[in-house]
């Protein structure tokens, strides 16, 4: 049984993800508060075998804390996963949407129903820290005008009732998660997706340079993100993620941009992930 590290409970949809990824495995679930937690405990052997870390949602943009998470820690990217996620109205059986006085999730959760829930204004909405333990806690208070947007998993779990699916605002809204694991990275260049983090000088043309280079190279660039170096004000870490389908070209690119970077850390090489309804 393969032990995963979630941020959240059992029913998020991290645990989605993770179930997407190894559709033929048994899943353990490890419930973490945070992502720090995360990965901590995807670091710690005797915990977990590996971590799902969301890094950047279509609506919301980069998770910047992940970024300087996958930075300072020591875990590797091996796989990513891109999840449709549809958030759903969750109450008790037999529950009408007029009897509904309250309704509780995650911030992130509430921001992207807001529309429909416009439409009930007698529906009080309560952040809380995660949409799968909002469901629980449907289920444990028991009291009908109470309920919870979360995932058709969640409903599942708890035995609630899925009052209205799909409630989200932007029906193209999707999340990329990375599977996260701790084997020590020895690059073999067989696939066809690379992460990388990298600082550059203050000279002009330096990111253009590295860009440039990959280009050159035929890398096609699916993200690039600057995160903010602590204690070294206006300077940056990049982080960016690139596809080279002819990967034996992949180390003779990252070879030709080390002269023009201060300090370079491979994140993890690994196939291109896949795009999955939820």
């Amino acid at each position: 049984m393969k032990r995963v590290s979630i941020q959240g409970y059992p029913g998020a949809f991290h645990e989605i993800a993770a179930r997407t990824y190894y559709p033929a495995e048994q899943i353990q679930v490890i419930a973490c508060d945070t992502f720090e937690d995360v990965v901590e405990r995807t670091q710690a052997h005797n915990e977990c075998d590996i971590g799902m870390m969301a890094i950047e949602n279509t609506i919301s943009g980069s998770l910047l804390s992940n970024y300087m998470l996958l930075y300072t820690g020591k875990l590797n990217i091996n796989g990513e996963v891109y999840l449709r996620i549809k958030q759903n109205l969750l109450t008790l059986p037999g529950v009408k949407i007029e009897d509904l006085r309250e309704v509780y999730s995650h911030p992130i959760a509430i921001a992207q129903c807001r529309e429909f829930f416009e439409l009930h204004p007698h529906i009080k909405l309560i952040e809380h820290i995660d949409t799968a333990l909002s469901a629980r806690m449907v289920r444990d208070w028991a009291k009908p005008e109470i309920g919870a947007v979360a995932s058709t998993l969640a409903a599942d779990m708890y035995g609630l009732t899925i009052l209205k699916r799909s409630i989200e605002t932007n029906k193209q809204n999707y999340t990329r998660f990375l599977v996260l694991d701790r084997k020590p990275h020895k690059l073999t260049y067989q696939y066809n997706k690379m992460s990388i983090c990298f600082t550059v000088s203050h000279e002009i043309g330096s990111l253009h340079k590295v860009l440039s280079i990959l280009a050159f190279h035929h890398a096609n660039l699916t993200k690039i993100q600057s995160v903010p170096l602590l204690g070294k004000p206006f300077e940056y870490l990049f982080f960016a993620d690139f596809i080279l389908e002819n990967t034996e070209h992949m180390k003779h690119a990252l070879d030709a941009i080390k002269p023009f970077t201060g300090r370079m850390k491979i994140l993890g090489n690994y196939p291109k992930g896949e795009y999955y309804a939820n």
